[in-house]
């Protein structure tokens, strides 16, 4: 039986006020493109405007409910759920446009979908003159029609990123106890870490501490073991666990209220000091996120970040991990800052901005060698810098 830890003591009226900023979040970025309706499909994005949380797995690769915003009026959910939901105003049947619910041939399917969004257009008032239409993971027959009738259309998914980006304080509150909820889940790891465990048996932990505080989902089964640790990305098997080996893992965790925990520790099973290689790469990633915490601040581009971070030395660089830092909030969210070498072909900029959350990352394992050490925080970024959010301590007896 996993025992709870204490709840994060929000009130009903606090998480009211956030719903509430959410979608006001949205209908700002919407005037300030012009965009008369949003129409979202994405299960985090349906959580993030109108906290619906229902099936949402199944949304992410079936997706059998979508949502009308408008930048005025009411706010519409197709689905075949009527219970409540945050701000949503009036509830419609499902419009099926999936090979699973409508068939193969999805053009009676998608042609209905146009019409209830013409429908809506219309009854509402929303086509004005150079307004869009945010449009997020249809089918391309719904966005071919759109087209064809005259419609602008621009990248829902974009614009919701764009509105994310900036936390309200329980938003900051609900993803500190997600927070709590993983280190929990670490500790009780940490503690089943033994000689004979399996990654998966081990990797299970987490998950059914997560599932017992009311989260939703792990996004990947990210833990490796001894020779598996390198290279990284490789995600949980049944492969035992032996004394001296590295485990590295990345929590990737969507915890209580939808919201992330994005943790990542590396431990010699058994303890101990283990080999000089694996004290080396530990030293290195620790060093890492260390020297580029202390460059988060507000105001600075995601370019200069980039470019300022920390210098890695040679036998690391080949295998650096995919991003030195990213946002985080219901999941992985924009932006996602390359290392300097990967700048040029993937680097886009922008500036970081007070209340946002970032995760500063490090993988370090040199190529062809047998460990890899896999280390990452998640901080809220403050009026003068930055507050560190992860608590989990490090491994002092592998700090050289």
């Amino acid at each position: 039986m996993i025992e709870l830890i204490p709840d994060a003591g929000i009130s009903q009226q606090r998480l009211d006020a956030m719903y509430t900023y959410r979608l006001e979040r949205i209908r700002a970025v919407m005037a300030e493109h012009n965009i008369s309706l949003s129409i979202l499909t994405s299960p985090v994005n349906l959580r993030y405007a109108v906290n619906f949380d229902e099936y949402l797995m199944f949304q992410s690769h079936i997706p059998t409910a979508h949502l009308f915003i408008p930048l005025e009026g009411p706010v519409t959910l197709f689905g075949a759920s009527q219970r409540h939901h945050a701000n949503v105003d009036s509830y419609q049947g499902s419009r099926f446009a999936t090979p699973f619910d409508g068939g193969l041939d999805l053009s009676r399917q998608s042609q209905r979908i146009v019409e209830d969004i013409e429908r809506f257009i219309r009854d509402h008032r929303l086509h004005n003159a150079g307004s869009r239409i945010a449009l997020e993971r249809f089918s391309p027959l719904i966005s071919q029609q759109l087209v064809s009738k005259g419609y602008r259309l621009t990248d829902g998914e974009a614009l919701i990123e764009q509105a994310k980006l900036i936390k309200h304080p329980t938003e900051i509150d609900c993803i500190r106890h997600s927070i709590a909820v993983a280190e929990y889940g670490i500790h009780k790891m940490h503690t089943a870490l033994q000689p004979g465990i399996t990654e998966n048996q081990l990797w299970s932990v987490i998950h059914q501490v997560n599932i017992a505080h009311g989260g939703d989902w792990i996004e990947g089964k990210m833990l490796a073991s001894g020779q598996r640790t390198n290279p990284w990305l490789q995600e949980a098997t049944s492969k035992v666990i032996e004394a001296g080996d590295m485990v590295a893992f990345d929590t990737d965790m969507i915890g209580p209220q939808g919201y992330l925990a994005d943790i990542s520790r590396s431990w010699i099973c058994g303890g101990g000091r283990g080999t000089q290689d694996q004290r080396d790469a530990y030293q290195h990633a620790y060093d890492e996120i260390h020297h580029n915490m202390k460059l988060i601040r507000p105001g600075v581009s995601f370019a200069e970040l980039s470019e300022i971070a920390f210098a890695r030395k040679e036998e690391y660089r080949e295998q650096r991990y995919v991003c030195a830092f990213h946002g985080a909030g219901m999941s992985d969210e924009h932006p996602k800052i390359y290392y300097g070498e990967d700048w040029h072909g993937n680097g886009y900029d922008g500036v970081l901005e007070e209340n946002m959350v970032i995760c500063v990352e490090s993988y370090s394992g040199v190529k062809g060698g047998r460990d890899g050490v896999k280390l990452e925080e998640m901080v809220r970024v403050t009026a003068n810098g930055y507050e560190k959010l992860s608590t989990y301590p490090f491994e002092q007896d592998l700090l050289n």
